[in-house]
C-alpha cells in the first residue's frame, strides 16, 4: 500500500476535524507569576511574557454581596470540539432573565471596559518595552487586538459554580491564581460571519482594504526550542509557494476576557508583541526555503498542503509542525482594521485539524501610539472607548441582520 501522510488520512464523514487552535487559550484565569521564564516552551503554541496578566470578568459585573443566583446562571454550551476533547459540554455564564433585563448601552459598556483595562494596558506596554529580549534578527511590534467569540468554562477536577466564578474574577483583579479553567472560543457561527460582512461593516462605516489568501507553514527549529517559525506564503503563477514574511510566536503581554451577558458574543482584548524575523541566519533561511518549496498544494488535505515522503524535515534540526490555509477580507478606518478570516488548520504533531471563521479587530491607532511610546492616558482612553463602543454596537449581536 502506498504511503499516506497523517494529514491525508481522512475519516469517512464530511464533517471537519475538531478545532484545536480556535480554542484561543485553555488556561486558568490568573496573573502570571513574576518568576515565570520569559518564554514558555511552545508545545501549546502560546507564549506568555513574565508578568503577563490574564483576567476575566462579566459585564454586568457580579453584585457587591454574595447573592448572584437571581441575576446569573451557568448553562451548558453546545461546542462539539470541546465535547470531543473532554467528554462534556463547557459552561457559559448567562443572565437569569435575559429577556427582562435591559441591554447595556454601548457607551456604558465601553466606559466600564476602558476603565478596567487601560491601567493594565499601560503597565503591560511598559513591561513589553523593557522586558522582552530584543535580538538583532528580530523586529518587535506591539499589537492590540479585540477578538469576538465566547468565554467557556470547562468542568475539571473542581465543581464550577457562581461562587467559584466570583472568586475567579476577584483573583484576576488581585493578581492571584484561580483554579477555574476558561477558554476563549473564536470560531463564530456562520450566520454571524456572513452578517459581519453584510451589515456590520456598513454600521461601522469601514472601507474595504484588501482580500488575500495565505498559506502559513509552521517550522520547528531544535536550536530555538522556545519558538516556532511561521512562514507566511503566497502562491506564485507556477503553483509554488513564495515566502512573504517569517514570524516567531507572538508573546502575550495582557489578556482581558469579558463575558458580555447582554450580547450574543463575548469580547477578548489582548496586547501581544509580534516578532518578525529579519537578517536570518543562512542555514535557517536555506532550510525554510527548502521546506516551503517542497510543499504541494492539495485542497483535499487538511491545511491545504502536503509534502512528499521524507520532505517534511531536514536532518534532525528542522521539521514541519503545522500548516494553515487562510482567506480573509479586511476593512478599515483611520484607527482600526477589521478582519474576517476563514482558516483551515492542521497540526502535524497531534494530527488534528480545524476549520473556523474568525473575527478580529486590530486596534491600529492605539498600537501605534504604544509602539511610539505615546502613553498619554486621556487620549488613549478616548480611543479605546470609541473602538469598544463600535465593536459592542456592531459585532457582538450577530442576529442584527435578521
Amino acid at each position: 500500500m502506498a504511503y499516506l501522510p497523517p494529514h491525508k488520512r481522512r475519516s469517512g464523514g464530511s464533517d471537519p476535524a475538531p478545532p484545536t487552535s480556535s480554542l484561543a487559550s485553555l488556561s486558568i484565569s490568573s496573573s502570571s507569576p513574576r518568576g515565570r521564564h520569559q518564554l514558555r516552551p511552545s508545545n501549546n503554541k502560546i507564549i506568555h511574557a513574565a508578568g503577563c496578566v490574564s483576567r476575566w470578568s462579566p459585564l454586568p459585573p457580579f453584585s457587591p454581596d454574595s447573592d448572584d443566583a437571581e441575576s446569573f446562571r451557568l448553562e451548558p454550551f453546545a461546542c462539539e470540539p470541546v465535547e470531543r476533547k473532554t467528554g462534556s459540554k463547557p459552561l457559559v455564564l448567562s443572565l437569569s432573565s435575559p429577556n427582562g433585563s435591559s441591554r447595556s448601552s454601548a457607551e456604558a459598556a465601553a466606559a466600564a471596559i476602558a476603565d478596567r483595562f487601560l491601567t493594565q494596558l499601560l503597565a503591560a506596554a511598559e513591561r513589553a518595552t523593557h522586558d522582552v529580549p530584543s535580538r538583532k534578527e528580530e523586529v518587535l511590534k506591539l499589537s492590540l487586538v479585540a477578538r469576538v467569540g465566547k468565554v467557556l468554562f470547562q468542568p475539571g477536577g473542581s465543581h464550577i459554580s457562581l461562587e467559584s466564578l466570583r472568586d475567579a474574577a476577584k483573583a484576576g483583579n488581585e493578581g492571584l491564581k484561580s483554579h477555574v479553567r476558561k477558554s476563549f472560543y473564536t470560531n463564530v457561527p456562520r450566520e454571524c460571519f456572513e452578517d459581519m460582512e453584510q451589515s456590520a461593516v456598513k454600521l461601522m462605516g469601514l472601507e474595504f482594504d484588501s482580500s488575500k489568501e495565505h498559506y502559513h507553514v509552521k517550522i520547528f527549529d531544535k536550536h530555538q526550542s522556545d519558538s516556532t517559525m511561521s512562514c507566511k506564503c503566497t502562491v506564485q503563477e507556477d503553483g509554488k509557494l513564495a515566502i512573504h514574511k517569517v514570524e516567531l510566536n507572538q508573546i502575550r503581554q495582557l489578556v482581558e476576557d469579558i463575558s458580555c451577558l447582554s450580547q450574543d458574543l463575548d469580547l477578548r482584548l489582548m496586547l501581544s508583541t509580534k516578532r518578525i524575523l529579519k537578517n536570518v541566519d543562512p542555514e535557517v533561511e536555506n532550510a525554510t526555503q527548502s521546506l516551503v518549496s517542497s510543499a504541494i498544494l492539495d485542497p483535499n488535505v487538511k491545511g491545504g498542503l502536503r509534502w512528499p515522503f521524507g520532505k517534511e524535515s531536514i536532518g534532525e534540526r528542522f521539521s514541519i509542525v503545522g500548516v494553515w490555509h487562510t482567506n480573509y477580507k479586511a476593512f478599515r478606518n483611520k484607527t482600526l482594521r477589521f478582519k474576517l478570516r476563514h482558516a483551515d488548520r492542521f497540526d502535524h504533531r497531534s494530527s488534528t485539524g480545524e476549520v473556523s471563521n474568525e473575527v478580529t479587530f486590530k486596534l491600529t491607532g492605539i498600537s501605534k501610539r504604544l509602539q511610539d511610546g505615546n502613553k498619554e492616558a486621556d487620549s488613549l482612553k478616548k480611543m479605546l472607548e470609541s473602538d469598544v463602543r463600535m465593536i459592542w454596537d456592531s459585532a457582538l449581536c450577530y442576529k442584527m441582520a435578521h
